[in-house]
């Protein structure tokens, strides 16, 4: 694999970084993964706002453009040879004295890389986790460093990839999956957590409020229980690389999983989009 490096395209076993990265002693980080469909960035616009946003959060200052972002992408994906990909976009803090800064860090690290798509499930059972959602460090969760609660709950559910977890706030509400966000339906109305309940923001999220709105659909953002889910229609998970995943089982109840209607409505439509949308605002 070739990534991007703070300006150069290397071979991944060349690629060094300080040892003195806030990145990596400190967890100060934030990344975006995206999917691009036979080169196109799908909601790229989205991706780089939400990023903007986070940096401003984290103190990191990381100036570009959207043309600079997309000059990137195809460095890296020729380099790899490839036009359909998974990339991960990574910028840390950089370097700094060992102990806590507050002031605003200047010379991040970036980082992209870019692969082969992985083979996914067709749908998914989901799992009620043991394990808890952490709260977010801040006042809302950013797509950053902090994975170790991610990691506590992947290993609960072990490795298989046909398993969703689903975490639970403390007070016993549904948050979102391991990587993933929460969607069902029942009567015609979707239903999602809120993000008072610390979950991370989607793109993919935002995107499918955006495109359910759009088809006339109501959706409902609040507080809601296991019981809630278990009495639905459909359900569903989204994140940026799977798309929409449904599920088929939850516990001991069967759920209509890739042969829901609602479900195949919108995966027809997200295939429309994701080689032109750039924003979800153009819906």
């Amino acid at each position: 694999m070739f990534i991007y490096l703070n300006g150069s395209i290397i071979k991944q076993e060349d690629a060094r970084i300080s040892p003195f990265d806030h990145g990596y002693i400190y967890g100060l980080g934030l990344f975006e993964t995206l999917r691009v469909y036979d080169g196109h960035p799908f909601l790229l616009d989205d991706h780089l706002m939400r990023l903007r946003q986070s940096l401003v959060e984290m103190k990191i200052e990381f100036k570009f453009t959207k043309e600079g972002i997309e000059e990137i992408l195809r460095d890296t994906l020729n380099a790899n040879q490839l036009k359909d990909a998974y990339i991960r976009f990574n910028v840390s803090a950089g370097e700094g004295e060992i102990g806590l800064q507050v002031e605003t860090y200047t010379k991040p690290t970036i980082i992209v890389f870019a692969k082969p798509i992985p083979p996914f499930v067709q749908e998914k059972q989901m799992v009620l986790l043991q394990t808890l959602r952490n709260t977010p460090e801040g006042t809302f969760r950013l797509k950053s460093h902090h994975f170790l609660n991610n990691i506590y709950a992947k290993r609960e559910i072990g490795p298989d990839p046909s398993k969703e977890g689903i975490f639970l706030t403390k007070e016993g509400y549904l948050s979102e999956g391991i990587t993933s966000n929460l969607f069902w339906i029942k009567n015609n109305t979707f239903y999602t957590p809120s993000l008072e309940t610390g979950i991370l923001n989607g793109i993919t999220r935002q995107y499918l409020i955006k495109v359910m709105e759009t088809l006339g659909y109501a959706v409902s953002e609040g507080l809601f229980t296991p019981n809630d889910l278990i009495k639905s229609d459909e359900i569903f998970v989204t994140n940026s690389i799977q798309e929409i995943v449904p599920i088929n089982q939850l516990g001991d109840v069967d759920f209509p999983g890739s042969n829901g209607i609602h479900t195949k409505r919108l995966q027809l439509l997200y295939g429309e989009h994701r080689k032109t949308l750039w924003s979800r605002n153009e819906l």
